[in-house]
Formats: structure tokens, C-alpha cells, sequence
């Protein structure tokens, strides 16, 4: 009788030569020597990882609890290879073109890359696939401990919970080694594959040895092995048809759905020809691992003793005859299964956590810059190499929460439940461009809310996560509200019933919201590359050229992508553009590349919102500043609309036509503006930004240095602060939204405080008053009034040009109405000028003028506020401004309202 020694050093064996098997494909690819390692072979048989431990022994197990239901487990994917093909087809071209990392990424960059839905369905994979990663754990244990039972006489016994433990840390050990040796998880793991292609050999041909012994060893034959399938309980079940139609439709959900299988069908993918081979040798393949599931069922039922597992017939029916050779490779064909399994939704699923939650909140907590110094290449693979652990940590939880004693079938099925919530909105960013992220946000919480309450947690048993009463009879005593007869519907099992209500209460919020709401632009447009991906599978979405520095981006790839990589990007893309050197322009499709490139390493989201910090970085984030910009893509969403929805092709061509004419204005007033506004932020930045590093980086520097630039740097930032203080000013008051706050004062006090505050009374200018003429009372807001005057006493001392620079302020009132002309002894304002001296960021003068040119666009706006005016005067020996405004407190408060 095989020991458990002997087993255990077959698995070090068998694990070791993994090792080396994976070694090899991984040097002979490196070396350019491994083409046939991408064959449509090895892909099929990546594929196989479907057939985990629930396949090798469950299925067995099924078909001795439930007959030819166990079918369902592979006609599911049978009908999705043969008859949707062309589905997986358009998701392995939008793997490629898009640069998916994994199914989260997929979802998230369909619904306008939003990481927030991609860490959503990062946390409802983990949490559905735990229960499917117990289930390897637990068969292997099993298979452990059927070996300890048949070798009982030598004494021999296992911990259950300890061995589990050491399976998960051995399977957490080879992952870390061979599925995070690279960071872009778009490159494919070649040496992982290629162990996975040989566990499939393994496991497939372990299964057809122990079915071969069964029938011709045991059975005696043919004939016998079909007598005894007729005389066995098999026969005779009854499998209802609503149970037969939903466990078919689980199961092509979950093969679609599972996170290993998009990992293998998707992400490993190195040409979507491969799925043409795929489309019927894996059928073929799901059909050899079920040749033999129903005699052995039928002959274990009728040889083992009453009550023995049987989920582990393919293991203990060689054991229960001596053949322990076969056993021994039974056992290897069952450790494949799990351990196949459980490596590759490792790496899934650790690569989805690192992408869409580590490296976000990373960034967010170190400052949430994407120019910040270092490499953080090591963050990543550090955070998918921890994650691996946990995971497998995690699906060590569950088995020793739920106990490990439920049959393995059950368990898979309830994470397929999980996983197939995510079909509504796979399929619907797939084919319907009216998605959008609210319906899948809201689609997905309600199928995993009803999933974990049907099916998740009443799997633990009773009394330890839900109680039994709410079993019984709901929640507050709520019939209807049952887990398990949900809405009154009783007579369906468990797996079918949630099933049933979580996918279809999904799909309806997802279309329902979606109809509702209206999706973003860049969901729109990341719709209809998703959508028309074969027309558009190497467009790039969204990008805007011109606002980012090449340097910057080159700084920010080579921390995610490493030096070597992205250096050779930029210089091809230099190339490609005639440029001499390694920096591109950063053009729309440069930056479409470069988030692609990048979405390998950090997925889609999180590459679009780094380059988006860059790109964003030389335009204004004060959000009334982008009021111009929210207007024009209020108006291409506007053309859109018409363009989709009216009937009446002459009208919306005319519509269309109008509304492009007014874009284009709008266009060119805001790139005007924002280019102005960019010029006067950057500028005070910039020397805050050279002269701090100069602080920083030199050494020996004396005081008086020090100070000279601590006082530059203050100085730029009192100008930044003024700059920014004026734009709000000035936002304000164009959007009506200033209160004033009116008064009674009187005109000589505004002037004196006016004069003082201009720096007109340090005696370097004169200025010319009559106090008899001052003497006026006025209602108004003096604040406001007061910014007038300041506005135009400094407007004079920067631009008068006299050698003695004199101002002459002349009040008077006449007909209800106080007039006061400032007027200087300069040269006066060019006449070419004078037409634009209210504008935004209008200077005379680039010399003198230390602003940035919207002083008398904000005193413009606060006198039509008062009800007043100011205006400029030409033919006058120098420049002369003309405030005026209502003398009475009526008209005053008639003005401001």
C-alpha cells in the first residue's frame, strides 16, 4: 500500500518538474527560440484549466448525487466555443487593442475607464472566486486523506486544515515565482502556460487511465460497465428541465465570466486565430474528460462501501484494488486540476487587485502625483506578489469557515453564481453602445447583493453567518424574502434559484439605468470602439494634443514601464514622427499608444488617469474656468443627439451645420483663453519651481543667497495668489453671482483709502484733488468701488511715462449721476489699443505691467453690478478713465438687483 510518504515525494517531484518545464519555455522564449510555445495547441490546452479538481472529482461525484446532470458542467462551455465563438473572438480583439489586463480592467475601460467600477468588480471577483479556490484546497486535501484512510494500518493520519495550509502556501510560492517575474501583464507568461498545457496532458490522461481500468479492470467490460450504469441509481434520476436549462446557462456564464478563463482566453491570447482551433478541440477535449465520469460513478456506487465519498471514486477505486501506481496517478491528475486552477486565478485576480485598488491608493497616499520620483515598478509587483498570498490565504479561510465537508460540486457552483454577474455587463459593453457605467454599477450591486444573500452566505451553514430563522422564514419573519424561495418561488434548488433572480434582476437595473441616464463622452466613445472594435481596433479615444510636456511623460513611463522600454517607445514614436532625437510630439495617437503600452503594467484606468494628470497639467483646474470648455462639449453632445436620434435627414444637417459654426467660435475663443491663462500660471510656477530646487539641491549657499531666493519664491507666490484671486473675481462677477453690500459713504474717504492702497501717497507721483468737489455722499457697495479706484490709480503708476508722473482725479455731479476722470500726464493709451483695454488679459505694455491684464475687466463688470460705467477717453493728453454711477440709493439698489 502506497504511503504517505511515497505521495509526498511524487508531489515534489511532479511540482519540480513544473519548475523545470516552466523554466524552459520562459528561457526558450526569451531567446527567441519558443515559437511554438504560441501554437494553437497550447493555447487549447491552457484552456483546460476549466476542468479544475471539481471536473477530475467532483464530476464523478455529481453524476453518482444528481445522474447526467453533470453535463451541464460541460455543455455549457461546448455551446459557447461552437456557437460564440465569434463573442470570445471580439473580446480577445478588444484584449488586444485596449491592452486588458484582466476582466476588471475590460469592464472598466468600457465604462469610460473608470477605476471606481474597477475596483468593485476587483472585490466581487475575489470574494466569487474564493469558495472555487477552497474547493481545490479541499480536494486535495481529501485526496490526501483517502490515502491516509487506505493506509490506516501503517498508522498513519493527517490534519486536514494543516495540509490545506502547506497546498496554499506551496501553490502561493510557484505563482509569485512564475506569474510576477514581469510586470506588463499583457506579456505573456510562456513558462506558465506551458506548465498548465502539461497538467492538462496530465490530468486528461490520469482520467482516461483510471475510466480504462473501471471498465475493462472492474467491470469486466463494455457490456458489464452498461448493466451496471442501467442498475445503478444513475438511471433512474430525473433531472427536471428548468434545473438542466440553468445549470447549462451557469455554466457558459461562468466559463465567460471566471477570471482564469479570461486570463487564459483573453490576456494570454497571442493570436485571436487560435480560437478557430479552440472552437472544437476544446469540446473535444471537455468530451475525453467526460468519457468515463458516469461508469465510474455507476461501478463505485456498486463496489465501495455504503457512504463513501463519492467524489473521490477516480482515487479510491484504484486504492480499494491495490493499484497504487494508478492511484498515485489519479492523485497527480486531481493535484493538477486544482493546482492549475488556483495559480492561474491567482495571477488574475492579483494583477486585478494591484492594478485597480494597491496602485491607486498608493499614488493617492504619496501625493497622488504622477511626477513623482522613483521607480515604481517595485510597488506593483510587490502588491500582486502580497496578493497572491491573501488570496490563497483567503480561499484557506473559507475551507476551514465552511468546514470542508460540503460536496465539491456545490462549491464550484456557488462561485459560479458569483462570476456570472458579471455577464450583463460584459455583454452589454460588447454589443450595446447605450450602456453605461451607472447601469453597471448599479446592475452589479444588485446581482452580488441577492447572490451573497441566496447562495454566499447561507453556504457556511447555519448559525454562523445567517441566522437559521431568517433561513426559515426571512428576514423581519418576511415569507417572501427567504433566501431560497426569494418572491415566493419555492421547488427550484438553491444554485438554480439564485441564479435565476441575481443575473436577471441584474440585467434589468443595468438596462434600466442605462436607459435612464445619459453616458459620459468618453464612455460614448470608448462604446463605440468596444462596440465596432473590428473597425476600430487600433484608434485611440479621447487624447488631446499639446497641453503635455514629452519630457514629463517620459519621466512618468519610465517609472511604470522601465527605462529601457519606454525609451525605445519614444524613439520609435520620435521616428514615426520625423523628429530627430527620443521625444515625440505629444499628439492624440502618441498619447493613445503610450496609454496602451502602459495599461499592461498598471491597467487601463489607472494609466489613463496618470497620463491625464500630465496632459491636464498646463490648463486651469478652477472649475469656472472651464466654463467655456463644458459648453462645447455640451454642444457636441448636443450634435450627437441629433445626429442619433431625428428622422429628418435635411434638418439635422442644417442643425448640425449651425451648432459646428458656433463650436468652432467657441473653440477658438477657448483655446485663446486658456492659453493666456496657462502663460500667466506657468510663468510665477515655474520660477517657484527652479529656485526651490535650487535651494534644495545646493549645498553651500550663504544667508543672503538664501534669502534672495526665499524671496523670490514668496514673491512669485503672492503673484499666483493675486492671479488666481482675480480669476475668481472675475468669474463671479461675469456669472452674477456677486451679493453686494451697499452703504452709505462718502466719495472723499473711497479716494483717500483708494490713493493709499495704489501706493500713490509714497510720494513718488502727484495727485491733483478738489475736496470741495469730493464732498458727494454716496450709496453703493465701497468695497467694490473702492477695487475701481485702486484698479485705475494702479493702472496709472504702471504706464505713466512722464518724468514728473502727475494724476488728476475731477469729480463732479450732474442730473442724478457722479462722474470722477482720473487722468495722467503720460503719452496715453496707442489708439490701436484702446478698443481692447476691457478685455481679459489686455496689457499696453509688457515691460512695466506687472499683472496679468485683468484689472479693468474686473472693474468693468463690478460698475455694471453698481449701475454704473467706466470707460476710457480718448483725445486727452494722457490716458483718462470715466467712472460714473447713479448719485441716488433708489437707482443704486434698483441697478444691483
Amino acid at each position: 500500500m502506497a504511503t504517505l510518504n511515497i505521495l509526498v515525494l511524487t508531489s515534489l517531484f511532479y511540482v519540480v518538474l513544473l519548475f523545470a518545464v516552466a523554466f524552459a519555455a520562459d528561457s526558450a522564449a526569451q531567446r527567441g527560440r519558443g515559437r511554438w510555445l504560441g501554437s494553437p495547441l497550447i493555447y487549447t490546452l491552457s484552456l483546460s484549466i476549466y476542468c479544475t479538481a471539481w471536473t477530475f472529482y467532483g464530476a464523478v461525484g455529481f453524476a453518482a448525487r444528481s445522474g447526467l446532470e453533470f453535463i451541464t458542467i460541460y455543455l455549457g462551455p461546448t455551446l459557447v466555443m461552437i456557437g460564440w465563438w465569434w463573442t470570445l473572438r471580439k473580446m480577445v480583439r478588444v484584449g488586444r487593442s485596449q491592452r486588458i489586463t484582466s476582466i476588471a480592467d475590460l469592464i472598466s475601460s468600457r465604462f469610460g475607464k473608470s477605476n471606481a467600477l474597477a475596483v468593485f468588480v476587483t472585490i466581487l471577483a475575489v470574494i466569487g472566486t474564493t469558495p472555487y479556490i477552497a474547493l481545490q484546497l479541499q480536494s486535495v486535501t481529501f485526496s490526501y486523506a483517502a490515502f491516509a484512510d487506505f493506509g490506516a494500518n501503517t498508522g498513519e493520519e493527517i490534519n486536514q486544515s494543516l495540509t490545506a495550509f502547506w497546498v496554499a502556501a506551496g501553490l502561493a510560492v510557484f505563482t509569485i515565482i512564475f506569474g510576477t517575474r514581469n510586470l506588463d501583464a499583457n506579456e505573456r507568461h510562456h513558462g506558465l502556460v506551458m506548465a498548465i498545457a502539461l497538467e492538462a496532458v496530465v490530468k486528461l490522461f490520469a482520467l482516461l487511465a483510471v475510466g480504462v481500468f473501471v471498465v475493462w479492470g472492474l467491470a469486466g467490460g463494455l457490456d458489464n460497465t452498461l448493466d451496471r450504469i442501467e442498475a445503478s441509481a444513475i438511471a433512474r434520476w430525473d433531472v427536471p428541465g428548468s434545473r438542466w436549462v440553468g445549470l447549462t446557462l451557469l455554466s457558459a456564464a461562468a466559463f465567460m465570466c471566471l477570471p482564469r478563463m479570461f486570463q487564459v482566453m483573453v490576456v494570454e491570447n497571442d493570436d485571436e486565430r487560435h480560437l478557430r482551433t479552440a472552437s472544437w478541440a476544446f469540446p473535444a477535449y471537455l468530451m475525453l474528460m467526460s468519457l468515463f465520469v458516469v461508469p465510474i460513478a455507476a461501478v463505485g456506487l456498486d463496489i465501495m462501501p455504503q457512504g463513501s465519498n463519492p467524489d473521490l471514486f477516480v482515487l479510491t477505486l484504484p486504492l480499494s484494488e491495490g493499484q497504487d501506481g494508478l492511484a498515485i496517478l489519479s492523485f497527480l491528475g486531481g493535484f493538477s486540476s486544482a493546482t492549475s486552477m488556483v495559480i492561474v486565478a491567482s495571477i488574475a485576480l492579483s494583477t486585478m487587485v494591484s492594478n485597480h485598488i494597491v496602485m491607486p491608493v498608493w499614488l493617492w497616499t504619496t501625493g497622488g502625483s504622477a511626477m513623482m520620483s522613483g521607480d515604481v515598478r517595485h510597488v506593483a509587483m510587490l502588491a500582486r506578489r502580497l496578493s497572491i498570498a491573501v488570496i490563497l490565504f483567503l480561499g484557506y479561510l473559507y475551507f476551514r469557515l465552511s468546514g470542508g465537508g460540503a460536496a465539491l460540486a456545490a462549491i464550484g457552483l456557488i462561485s459560479f453564481v458569483g462570476v456570472a454577474q458579471f455577464l450583463p455587463a460584459l455583454l452589454g459593453g460588447l454589443f450595446w453602445r447605450g450602456a453605461n457605467r451607472k447601469g453597471a454599477l448599479a446592475g452589479l450591486a444588485t446581482g452580488f447583493a441577492i447572490w451573497a444573500y441566496c447562495l454566499f452566505l447561507p453556504s457556511f451553514g447555519p448559525f454562523m453567518l445567517m441566522p437559521q430563522e431568517v433561513l426559515d422564514q426571512g428576514i423581519l419573519g418576511i415569507s417572501w424574502l427567504r433566501p431560497q424561495a426569494l418572491f415566493g418561488t419555492e421547488g427550484l434548488s438553491p444554485v438554480v434559484h439564485a441564479f435565476m433572480w441575481s443575473v436577471s434582476l441584474n440585467t434589468l437595473v443595468f438596462f434600466i439605468v442605462s436607459v435612464f441616464s445619459f453616458p459620459q463622452p468618453v464612455e460614448r466613445l470608448q462604446g463605440a470602439q468596444f462596440v465596432n472594435v473590428f473597425e476600430h481596433s487600433t484608434t485611440s479615444g479621447g487624447w488631446r494634443g499639446g497641453q503635455a510636456q514629452s519630457e514629463d511623460l517620459l519621466i512618468m513611463s519610465q517609472r511604470i514601464m522601465g527605462a529601457g522600454e519606454a525609451q525605445t517607445l519614444f524613439s520609435n514614436a520620435a521616428s514615426a514622427q520625423g523628429i530627430d532625437g527620443h521625444l515625440p510630439e505629444p499628439t492624440p495617437d502618441f498619447l493613445g499608444e503610450l496609454e496602451r503600452a502602459m495599461a499592461g503594467s498598471v491597467g487601463a484606468a489607472t494609466a489613463h488617469a496618470m497620463i491625464s494628470q500630465i496632459v491636464g497639467r498646463a490648463t486651469i483646474s478652477v472649475e469656472d474656468l472651464m466654463a467655456v470648455a463644458d459648453e462645447t462639449a455640451q454642444i457636441m453632445e448636443y450634435s450627437s443627439e441629433l445626429e442619433a436620434k431625428t428622422e429628418e435627414q435635411e434638418r439635422t444637417a442644417r442643425q448640425l451645420r449651425q451648432v459646428n459654426e458656433k463650436l468652432t467660435q467657441i473653440s477658438v475663443q477657448k483655446d485663446a483663453f486658456l492659453s493666456q491663462i496657462s502663460h500667466e500660471l506657468r510663468t510665477p510656477m515655474t520660477s517657484i519651481r527652479a529656485f526651490s530646487e535650487i535651494l534644495r539641491d545646493t549645498e553651500d549657499m550663504s544667508e543672503d543667497e538664501q534669502n534672495r531666493y526665499a524671496s523670490i519664491i514668496h514673491n512669485e507666490a503672492i503673484r499666483l495668489t493675486r492671479l488666481l484671486d482675480d480669476l475668481l473675481d472675475l468669474s463671479v462677477l461675469e456669472n452674477a453671482q456677486i451679493v453686494l453690500n451697499l452703504q452709505t459713504a462718502s466719495l472723499s474717504d473711497l479716494l483717500d483709502r483708494s490713493e493709499v492702497a495704489s501706493g500713490m501717497s509714497d510720494g513718488s507721483f502727484k495727485v491733483t484733488r478738489s475736496p470741495d468737489a469730493e464732498d458727494v455722499e454716496l450709496y453703493t457697495d465701497t468695497d467694490r468701488l473702492a477695487q475701481v479706484f485702486i484698479n485705475v490709480m494702479s493702472n496709472a503708476r504702471k504706464y505713466c511715462d512722464a518724468e514728473t508722473p502727475e494724476l488728476s482725479i475731477m469729480p463732479r455731479v450732474e442730473d442724478g449721476i457722479v462722474t470722477i476722470d482720473f487722468a495722467d500726464n503720460g503719452a496715453g493709451i496707442p489708439a490701436d489699443k484702446q478698443g481692447t483695454i476691457f478685455e481679459k488679459f489686455a496689457r499696453v505694455s509688457e515691460t512695466k505691467a506687472g499683472g496679468a491684464g485683468l484689472g479693468l475687466a474686473i472693474s468693468r463688470e463690478i460698475m455694471a453690478r453698481l449701475g454704473g460705467s467706466i470707460q476710457y477717453m480718448p483725445a486727452q493728453t494722457g490716458a483718462a478713465f470715466r467712472v460714473s454711477l447713479p448719485l441716488s440709493a433708489e437707482n443704486t439698489a434698483q441697478a444691483a438687483q
